[in-house]
């Protein structure tokens, strides 16, 4: 007997009626095609590491589709912090992928720290956008291209109809780093430049995140700094942070191109401080808790900088991307 492929839906974080009835849709749609077993959750990110949700995801095996409202590459990295993992399988709702983006490790450059190893099962994990589209219709083709209907029509018509099975789990909205470990080369700035503790190493001295509840809610400064742009924050705005596809190293040119501004106003690593040292006073330390910006400017061009930084950060913060 062969495994059914399995289909987890995520719910979204809000309410709307359209998004409801998309997630019907697709739900009612798989159910009646009567191969595949359909698991409904709350939404991933929000999921706890020891809830219902993620133990019914962990009982999966064999190939599984999940459709999130989440960019495919964060909802990949999520599940792999569950300890659900696979490789990346690929339709043609999916962009072209970079080198990186097929959950291989890149190889370490001289003189850097190698990725963990990690070891990865066989079987495919596909993961679709539900903001792509706002109609049913491209997400069933994507899973009838993974799971092709049967030829046998009156076999298919008398396969009885396999009923979603719904986790209803109490979660609440979560903020916290995930990590792309096919980027990540342990280099640890995320470790060094966090003030909040939420990072750790473990007995390998590999980086991991250790304490998510540490993390503040709003702030995605390290991943500005992470060189290899392997931080994801998946319900940050700025595509390049929640997980779209982007090359290494690529946000500061992103946000060059978004933005048409001097290339001293948008450094990753100036916007980071500022978004870190704005968390520290909101959570209650003093300024002499707050580290110095990697590169301060002098006392006659500190005014000048803010006023620009304000700028900028209004304008991102503006922008309902």
């Amino acid at each position: 007997m062969t495994h059914r492929v399995h289909v987890v839906l995520s719910r979204g974080q809000t309410l709307h009626p359209d998004r409801q009835t998309l997630e019907e849709q697709l739900v009612s749609h798989v159910e009646e095609r009567g191969e595949c077993q359909v698991l409904v959750v709350p939404h991933l990110y929000d999921l706890t590491a020891d809830g219902p949700g993620v133990a019914a995801l962990r009982e999966i095996g064999g190939d599984v589709i999940v459709l999130a409202w989440l960019y495919p590459r964060a909802t990949y990295w999520i599940l792999d912090r569950y300890g659900i993992r696979g490789q990346r399988g690929r339709t043609s709702l999916d962009d072209a992928p970079s080198p990186v983006e097929d959950g291989q490790t890149p190889a370490a450059g001289d003189g850097a720290r190698a990725v963990m190893p990690r070891t990865v099962p066989q079987r495919r994990v596909f993961c679709l956008d539900l903001r792509r589209y706002e109609t049913v219709q491209p997400y069933v083709d994507a899973i009838e291209q993974i799971v092709p209907a049967s030829g046998d029509r009156a076999a298919t018509e008398s396969t009885p109809i396999l009923a979603a099975r719904r986790i209803d789990e109490s979660v609440k909205r979560s903020w916290y780093p995930v990590i792309d470990f096919s980027r990540c080369t342990n280099c640890l700035e995320c470790i060094d430049f966090c003030l909040f503790g939420v990072y750790g190493v473990d007995e390998a001295e590999h980086v991991f995140v250790e304490l998510p509840d540490h993390c503040r809610k709003g702030c995605p400064a390290c991943s500005r700094v992470c060189p290899e742009h392997a931080i994801l924050f998946p319900q940050h705005k700025l595509p390049a942070i929640a997980g779209d596809l982007l090359e290494p190293g690529g946000l500061k040119i992103d946000l060059s191109v978004l933005f048409g501004a001097a290339d001293d106003l948008l450094d990753a690593r100036d916007i980071a401080a500022r978004e870190r040292a704005e968390h520290l006073l909101i959570a209650g330390p003093g300024p002499a808790e707050i580290a110095e910006t990697p590169r301060a400017p002098s006392v006659g061009q500190a005014a000048e900088k803010k006023d620009e930084l304000d700028a900028l950060i209004d304008r991102l913060d503006a922008m309902d991307v």
